[in-house]
């Protein structure tokens, strides 16, 4: 076990925002969160929402007697696995894709190898509904942004910016290095949960052979 030390703010009367060191920290404290609320072990929470260093709960029906308490928790380092695992078949090709191989100083041929060879886990979501920020390549293949962002991302462009790969639910503006493209329904209203993607949740990403239609 890990101690994890947060920096714990208290927002309007009864939220609290949580201050953790980084993403790793981050995402282990939101899984214990979630594994306390599951086994009736923390008091009334409406609602979780982890982001990139910080845990929003909101709805705390105690606020000053939890935010004693976050500040004392032992953490488990982050589980081997949350969540069940989706599989994204992904036609490479997009238009950075050899732009990202030149940064990762690889064939464009090994850059969808160490994509699709990679674990991801969704660690927050955010930027339009459906939008996962997926955790797993590390630090070594992170890519900067574009330095003109583009007018028009269609959806279901998979994309990389910093230490993140995401998806992108529907057509907007964009500024992240496109890969590929999938046919994946990432956000629909119909279906229960809406979000294909949530946090925690453990993601593989496949090459299917087919054509990137990404390029735009």
């Amino acid at each position: 076990m890990s101690t994890t030390v947060p920096r714990v703010l208290r927002v309007g009367e009864g939220a609290l925002l949580v201050e953790l060191a980084g993403g790793e920290e981050t995402e282990a404290f939101h899984a214990e969160l979630l594994r306390r609320r599951a086994a009736g072990a923390l008091p009334a929470v409406r609602e979780i929402v982890p982001a990139a260093r910080t845990v929003l709960l909101d709805g705390v029906a105690e606020p000053e007697r939890l935010a004693a308490e976050l500040t004392g928790w032992e953490v488990a380092p982050l589980p081997a696995r949350v969540g069940g695992t989706v599989e994204l078949p992904v036609r490479y090709g997009g238009p950075d894709l050899a732009e990202v191989a030149a940064l990762w100083d690889v064939s464009v041929e090994a850059a969808v190898r160490i994509h699709t060879a990679t674990e991801f886990r969704v660690a927050f979501c955010g930027f339009v509904p459906g939008f996962g920020y997926l955790t797993g390549l590390g630090e070594r293949y992170a890519v900067p942004r574009r330095a003109t962002p583009r007018t028009h991302v269609p959806a279901g462009s998979v994309a990389l910016a910093g230490p993140y790969t995401g998806v992108y639910p529907r057509s907007s503006p964009g500024g992240w290095q496109l890969i590929g493209t999938t046919d994946a329904v990432l956000w629909d209203t119909a279906r229960e949960p809406a979000a294909l993607l949530s946090p925690g949740t453990r993601v593989r990403f496949t090459a299917d052979g087919g054509p990137a239609g990404g390029g735009r």
